[in-house]
């Protein structure tokens, strides 16, 4: 029994009708906090409509969520090992579930900002558990699988927010409208309450692991120093404050570094263990899965934006254009084995500057003032490619240098860099977007072109990223 609490559970191996119910409800979860991430962005316009909303209280509604979903995360995995996953779990997906409720029945735009960092943090402390369940519960070729059919519900929630959204404003059952778009999660989540207990798998405690109560307050302060000036600054005219905010987040990851190195010398758990930062490619990785998350987040907030306030179309189709991107990602994203082991290295650069081209010829079109026709369509469908072809191929390779007592930590490390990216991109891109969107059709259409372009150029950083993390690996 000491040595299991030092060492962590050994993995638990499983098959049959137990391995695929144990999926079902971990990505079932999985697939929630992603699509909540997604399906208000074809709401944004409803909402802003029915609350009278602004710019920058809509990029907190949409961006509020991944906040507090991003700078939890770490903190939520560590606590996944020392009050176990199952029951980490459980109870923030019981928190999600409550604070989607909230969220339905929002009567203002401060109480859904709000209730949104609530559905946050309950995500945060529900998501890390997937990826590290996934870790401890299965093994060679079968966490592969597993993997790509996490990167799989990863694509599909963005795809299902997409047309779910449209569906559900569209629609406007009993009179909800966009509050449908939360209250949909509530039965998910209820159904999911029941069945959890029955199906996760039971480990032990890791009493030997801390929270760095020190390290979690300094690097939520520095993701939040970061973050809000970009959300608020465009519709303030960029205050004073703003860039003092910006240059305390910048100072705040050096003083990161030096606590948790302080924390390592005292004999206690930081938030990234030397062991887990040490592996192979590991930190190449989470750079470059904040870069593509960043570009996708980024892409997707001003491209529904744009269809629906620039080219008028509705909720529903808006979301269905969305489909070619989301169809190519999850089919990359599950059969990307079946390309020859060789090719492997080469692919997840190379899927990155083919998504980083689509995003070039998209702007390209949005320049000329064209709707989303053929062509647009084609490019939707290549940039999703690009990043199946690259998102999880990359973190199936970097998670398997990570030792299992170790999958906590590694599963939030790259978790939180997933999250980060998207709110940062939905903050930066956002900014520049309606900072150049004018009254004009011209106006709009050079906007969000510049706003592409700039994504595109992310994109190619981030395969520079990818070819270095691969290159880590061997």
């Amino acid at each position: 029994m000491i040595q299991m609490l030092v060492t962590g559970p050994k993995p638990e191996s499983v098959a049959g009708r137990r391995s695929i119910a144990v999926l079902v409800v971990i990505l079932t979860g999985q697939f929630m906090t992603v699509l909540d991430g997604s399906i208000v962005n074809v709401a944004i316009a409803a909402i802003r409509s029915d609350l009278d909303t602004g710019g920058a209280a809509l990029q907190l509604i949409v961006a509020g969520y991944v906040i507090a979903y991003a700078v939890l995360l770490i903190g939520g995995a560590r606590l996944g090992d020392r009050f176990t996953q199952r029951r980490t779990f459980i109870a923030g997906l019981a928190a999600f579930t409550l604070a989607s409720l909230a969220c339905g029945l929002a009567w203002n735009e401060f109480s859904l900002i709000v209730f949104r960092f609530g559905q946050g943090v309950g995500a945060a402390a529900l998501a890390p558990q997937v990826m590290t369940l996934i870790q401890r519960t299965f093994t060679g070729a079968a966490r592969a699988r597993a993997l790509s059919i996490y990167a799989a519900i990863v694509s599909g929630g963005l795809l299902a927010g997409q047309i779910l959204g449209g569906l559900i404003v569209d629609a406007d059952l009993g009179g909800t409208g966009w509050r449908g778009v939360f209250l949909v999660n509530v039965p998910i989540g209820i159904a999911l309450l029941m069945l959890a207990p029955r199906v996760l798998p039971v480990t032990v405690a890791r009493t030997d692991r801390t929270v760095d109560g020190l390290g979690l307050a300094t690097l939520t302060s520095t993701v939040l120093l970061l973050v809000v000036p970009l959300v608020l600054g465009r519709e303030l005219g960029f205050p004073l404050w703003s860039w003092l905010c910006l240059g305390a987040g910048a100072l705040g990851l050096a003083v990161f570094v030096l606590v948790e190195r302080a924390v390592t010398r005292r004999g206690r758990d930081p938030l990234f263990a030397p062991r887990v930062l040490r592996a192979p490619g590991l930190l190449a990785t989470a750079v470059t899965l904040l870069m593509v998350m960043g570009t996708f987040g980024g892409w997707l907030f001003v491209s529904a934006l744009h269809m629906q306030s620039d080219l008028g179309y509705s909720a529903l189709r808006a979301g269905v254009q969305f489909l070619p991107m989301g169809v190519t990602f999850a089919a990359a994203g599950l059969c990307w084995q079946r390309i020859p082991a060789v090719a492997h290295a080469r692919m997840i650069p190379f899927g990155l500057v083919l998504s980083a081209a689509s995003l070039g010829w998209l702007a390209w079109l949005s320049s000329a003032g064209a709707g989303i026709g053929a062509a647009a369509s084609t490019a939707f469908a290549l940039f999703g490619l690009g990043n199946g072809l690259a998102f999880s191929p990359l973190m199936t390779r970097a998670l398997a240098a990570v030792p299992v007592t170790l999958a906590a930590d590694a599963s939030g490390l790259l978790t939180t860099s997933v999250q980060l990216g998207t709110v940062v991109g939905i903050a930066s891109i956002g900014s520049v977007f309606f900072e150049l969107m004018g009254t004009t059709a011209s106006s709009a259409a050079d906007a969000v072109a510049v706003a592409q372009l700039i994504c595109a150029g992310t994109a190619l950083v981030a395969a520079a990223s990818a070819a270095l993390a691969v290159r880590r690996m061997h």
